[in-house]
């Protein structure tokens, strides 16, 4: 299992070690981060995956605390509305609330510029529908998943496409995913974008664009958080 440290921040104490962190204990410093976002009378996008698995159970305990009241949630998957009805989390959907004011979720991959892939769990149509809804969209991660370039982690990314003629695995909304896998940089990214799309049979991609609003990576030196329009990262 992936690691990270928390260092202490005196250097002056050579006799207490460093506290070392799972990858999980990570997401989960990151997704409670996140949920500090939430405030009562929220509607909120649930997210889906290892990491915002935490975030969503943060809420559900926060609920039943009586510290967070009149929370609406929209899951991005059905495992993730299982997960809130579990919680006693209320849920509705998009339909009746076109517009959210919050979405907290993880991610594959994270650029520098706050691009991401996303959906490698199989939930990237539903993600990209509710996070696209959003006022403000926060991304949980560890540090792992921070990349130089879309891509630059060598694992797949996502693209989801109806069932026609194709044998492969079917997904959340009963579609297929397929996996593609880049050699090298992408480049503009929007034009790759419209140029999947244009794909006949292609449904979605797992590429989130311009989308995510601030970002929160858990890693050895602690919780950093940067907002898309304060390219200044600062510590907490």
């Amino acid at each position: 299992m992936e690691t990270g440290m928390i260092s202490s921040p005196s250097s002056s104490s050579p006799s207490r070690p460093p506290v070392i962190l799972t990858q999980d204990e990570l997401k989960k410093i990151a997704a409670y981060k996140a949920v500090e976002y939430v405030e009562s009378g929220m509607v909120l996008g649930l997210g889906t995956g290892s990491t915002a698995k935490h975030a969503v159970d943060r809420i559900g305990e926060l609920l039943r605390q009586g510290k967070l009241e009149n929370i609406v949630g929209i899951p991005t998957s059905k495992i993730t509305h299982e997960q809130a009805v579990s919680l006693g989390i209320p849920l509705s959907d998009l339909d009746s609330y076109p517009i959210l004011d919050l979405a907290i979720d993880g991610a594959d991959e994270v650029d520098p510029y706050l691009n991401l892939v996303k959906g490698r769990g199989g939930s990237l149509l539903r993600e990209k529908m509710v996070e696209g809804a959003c006022k403000k969209f926060v991304v949980i991660v560890d540090e792992s998943k921070l990349v130089n370039y879309l891509g630059g982690s060598g694992l797949a990314m996502p693209v989801e496409i109806v069932p026609f003629c194709w044998k492969l695995l079917p997904r959340d909304n009963m579609n297929y995913i397929v996996d593609l896998y880049f050699k090298r940089e992408i480049g503009d990214l929007k034009v790759a974008s419209d140029a999947i799309l244009r794909l006949a049979g292609v449904v979605e991609h797992g590429m989130f664009i311009d989308m995510a609003t601030t970002l929160i990576v858990a890693g050895e030196c602690g919780v950093i958080v940067k907002d898309k329009w304060d390219s200044a990262s600062h510590r907490r």
